[in-house]
């Protein structure tokens, strides 16, 4: 919750807020969900997301990047796939036969831009160019590996 004095009147917000060049509310990536949440090596896991409630603009080759790193924290996957305008995709990957038993993490990131400023505001969307990823926080989703 974000509170703000103006005239001796508390004004509050639940969620980002921050200056709209766009004219457009702050826009986050949807969460993703790792399904099912607890296997073992060779059974297949699926990440994925809905499509925003906002406008993100990733565009039409927007890829998304899924990273899956083991208890012991090496990567195990690393890769891209594709991702809608509006953030959503579908990913399946199977669980390394070597992967050891505990607690793995999952993240998956717009990939290759700089999609917020902290606040959800679309850096992209007002033409910039060049822009390397602001300060915000990676999503994590944990994925329990059994014997």
């Amino acid at each position: 919750m974000v509170a703000t004095v103006l005239g001796g009147t508390v004004m509050g917000s639940a969620g980002a807020c921050g200056p709209f060049t766009t004219g457009e509310p702050p826009c986050f990536p949807p969460s993703y969900t790792v399904s099912p949440d607890s296997v073992q090596p060779g059974d297949t896991v699926t990440v994925s997301a809905p499509a925003a409630n906002c406008n993100p603009r990733y565009g039409t080759d927007a890829r998304i990047q899924v990273i899956v790193t083991d208890a012991k924290g090496a990567e195990v996957v690393n890769t891209t796939a594709p991702m809608s305008d509006a953030g959503e995709f579908t990913y399946a990957f199977t669980v390394p036969a070597d992967m050891p038993v505990g607690k793995a993490t999952v993240t998956a990131m717009p990939y290759a831009i700089d999609w917020c400023d902290d606040t959800g505001k679309n850096n992209r969307a007002g033409g910039a160019t060049d822009l390397i990823r602001a300060s915000c926080v990676m999503p994590v989703e944990t994925l329990t590996i059994t014997p």
